[in-house]
């Protein structure tokens, strides 16, 4: 019955988490308005944030599960993908803090907990099953085969879809983070009012570039001939941006499911707790005889019980790493 302290500081968020065979007992999470100034996360005020906050992000969540440093098994860490400077300190401490314990450490890939997110609650998919890994940062569907047997299907070849989204209301001045203001406009608007392009890739790769260049020139062109557009139509332009992003999402989900022959799909990572997405996936569902699985709003965006559940299957399997272990910006599944 193995007991491990988790951290995630892979961005904007330090969380710690504590998981004792495979149940979650707390999980804690501080968040860094700072980057609300600057309309985005700034990586070098992330990194000096996280110093701040991880201590007592730690602290708390040993306090919420009612454990002891000394009674934990291991320890584990988000070594990427993310901002190398915020990973750094997650990864720093983790190791310091396994090293003055004596205890093994966990490495932890980001994009492999925001699968495993969906283990924390009921109900659980079954294997094998499709995952949309959809965030600020990346944009995948990955094939399950098992809890530590994952391969990237299709990717996204440029940006990805959370960072269209944030574009996009950039573009239309809403304030950081823009993705949950263009959900909670477009509920309102005109879905079908402005239709955007949609770029075609082959396989089952994305490209979101073109829509974004698209959404930027039409705005430019719309608000030339009238300053008041944005304003005017915003509802609406939201809901057509919304529309066309998930759509885009849809037809390579569809098509991997139909390649695959896999019923059983889920959706992980922040742009998960999206309506426009969690409503189409439903409707989908409906129409391909699609057993869907949508984790809890709290286990969407970045938090530190989706590494602890990772690392709890790791545990389980001895894999553990050196203490020479270092932070990667990158890392495929």
């Amino acid at each position: 019955m193995p007991t491990i302290l988790a951290i995630e500081s892979s961005c904007d968020e330090t969380s710690a988490s504590v998981i004792q065979d495979s149940k979650i007992l707390s999980n804690i999470i501080a968040n860094q308005k700072i980057h609300e100034l600057y309309g985005g996360v700034v990586p070098e005020l992330a990194s000096r944030e996280h110093q701040k906050n991880i201590i007592p992000v730690v602290l708390g969540a040993l306090d919420a599960a009612k454990i002891h440093k000394n009674q934990l098994d291991a320890i584990a860490f988000t070594r990427g993908p993310g901002l190398l400077g915020a990973l750094l300190v997650g990864v720093s401490f983790a190791k310091s803090m396994a090293l003055a314990l004596n205890i093994p450490l966990i490495e932890v890939n980001h994009m492999q907990a925001h699968v495993l997110a969906h283990f924390i609650g009921e109900p659980k998919p079954q294997f094998p099953f499709l995952c949309l890994t959809v965030s600020g940062g990346h944009t995948q569907i990955v094939l399950v085969r098992d809890y530590l047997d994952m391969e990237v299907i299709g990717q996204t070849q440029d940006d990805a879809v959370g960072e269209a989204f944030d574009k996009t209301a950039k573009l239309l001045g809403l304030p950081y983070p823009g993705g949950p203001l263009i959900d909670k406009y477009a509920k309102e608007g005109n879905s079908l009012a402005f239709p955007f392009p949609k770029s075609e890739m082959p396989d089952l790769n994305f490209s979101f570039s073109g829509i974004k260049t698209a959404i930027l020139y039409f705005l430019q062109n719309n608000t030339q001939k009238n300053p008041q557009f944005i304003q005017e139509n915003l509802k609406d332009i939201c809901a057509s941006v919304q529309y066309s992003l998930v759509e885009i999402l849809m037809q390579k989900l569809r098509k991997a499911s139909k390649q695959t022959k896999i019923k059983e799909i889920t959706i992980a990572g922040g742009v998960a707790a999206n309506s426009g997405l969690r409503n189409s996936l439903q409707t989908e569902a409906k129409k391909h005889n699609w057993n869907v699985y949508i984790p809890d709003f709290q286990y969407c965006t970045d938090n530190a019980a989706m590494i602890a559940m990772v690392a709890h299957y790791k545990y389980l399997a001895q894999d553990f790493c050196e203490q020479n272990v270092g932070a990667l910006a990158r890392w495929e599944i």
